[in-house]
């Protein structure tokens, strides 16, 4: 069973690296902080106590708080999603960012601005249907022709629900509609985007995406697994579902709000066993940035120097889905995942360090609730896929 450095007990802290060590104190240090008095001179000792403990242990010469966002970081997976298609049209991505700010929109009562903005969607969509239909390869014309057509169906409620100020409504209603901007992104897709590495060729590869579910004694869940961002670990995750590797196994370690983590087999082994070589398979860690088409392959961020640099599949949203690997290789993942149970107090969007030092392949879309009610020693009883298996390269 492989120790993700996950535990945020002080006694095991001597086993971190300097980054992780830190990011513990703070977590541990935000846990008890609703314990203290609310004095100065507790306020003030408390957190001459947080820096110099800080200052102790990160002994890499980076600023503390290097990674703290200069905006809102995403939370919502969908939106992570879908920025992370690789499609290059301008038009249509205003038309996502646009719909995606309308919730905050409506709750701020800017419904001048809401009217403007809808208008603008539709004739956006109706001067560039044609283009974007001509974009597609032809065997995916009739699919885009469809997506739009649904996209400015979906369009008329949300258009009435802003002209009568139905604030309730603007954000089922855009959402709605923002599935069907991601269907017809991913009908501008042409062709896999990079070249993986020959180094990994004899590897499984996931190259587009895939939906696996993930049925476990307390419910089911929908995991969204992104090849484009990660198709190394992702086509080692869906290869193994296929091969009913994970059903039965248990949760193995697991923390309230934090995460939880299966995929250990019976026995001596902590990874899948391939049984042509009789060794385990393993998997580099692979992560990209968001400027980059090829994910970084071997090393992790921290060991390249990118402190605060956030990738395009961060750890930002609840039930996001990474690889485990050992503490001392980054490069010997294999079977285990964890599912990380973000917690905005514990665990802040855009300042979390396991950005970049962990694979993440996808992210829980549905079934969210599962998620809440999984202890350790629960079961999985059984993971399938269930949509994009053509996308799997073996």
């Amino acid at each position: 069973m492989l120790n993700l450095n996950l535990d945020r007990n002080l006694d095991r802290l001597n086993n971190r690296l300097p980054s992780q060590k830190v990011q513990e104190i703070g977590l541990l240090f935000h846990k008890n902080w609703l314990k203290l008095s609310f004095k100065p001179v507790t306020i003030f000792v408390s957190i001459v106590l947080l820096t110099s403990l800080m200052m102790v242990l990160a002994i890499a010469p980076q600023p503390t708080f290097a990674a703290l966002p200069t905006k809102s970081a995403i939370k919502d997976p969908r939106i992570i999603l879908r920025n992370a298609l690789p499609i290059d049209s301008e038009s249509l991505r205003d038309v996502q960012h646009t719909l995606e700010q309308m919730p905050r929109q409506a709750n701020l009562k800017r419904w001048s601005n809401l009217k403007k903005d809808v208008e603008e969607i539709t004739s956006s969509l109706s001067q560039n249907q044609a283009n974007l239909i001509a974009e597609a390869n032809s065997d995916r014309k009739s699919a885009i022709t469809e997506h739009l057509t649904s996209l400015n169906t979906a369009l008329v409620p949300l258009q009435e629900a802003i002209a009568i100020k139905d604030r309730n409504s603007v954000k089922s209603l855009s959402e709605k509609a923002l599935d069907y901007v991601g269907l017809v992104e991913s009908d501008l897709i042409k062709e896999f985007p990079f070249e993986i590495p020959a180094k990994y060729a004899s590897l499984p590869k996931l190259k587009g995406r895939a939906l696996v579910e993930l049925t476990t004694e307390k419910g089911s869940a929908i995991i969204t697994v992104d090849g484009y961002s990660a198709p190394v670990n992702a086509g080692q995750f869906v290869d193994l579902v296929q091969k009913g590797f994970y059903d039965g196994l248990t949760f193995t370690r697991a923390d309230e709000n934090y995460y939880l983590q299966t995929g250990d087999p019976d026995g001596a082994a902590d990874g899948y066993i391939d049984p042509k070589s009789g060794k385990s398979r393993n998997v580099p860690i692979e992560v990209r940035l968001p400027d980059q088409k090829l994910p970084v392959y071997g090393k992790t961020f921290e060991e390249m120097g990118l402190y605060g640099s956030l990738p395009v599949l961060p750890f930002a949203a609840f039930g996001t889905v990474a690889m485990a690997h050992p503490n001392d290789d980054p490069n010997a993942g294999s079977s285990q995942f964890f599912i990380y149970l973000f917690e905005s107090e514990l665990t802040p969007a855009g300042l979390n360090l396991l950005d970049g030092n962990y694979t993440v392949f996808g992210y829980v879309t549905e079934g969210k609730e599962t998620l809440d009610k999984l202890r350790l020693g629960d079961k999985v009883i059984s993971a399938r896929v269930i949509s994009g298996a053509e996308n799997l390269v073996k």
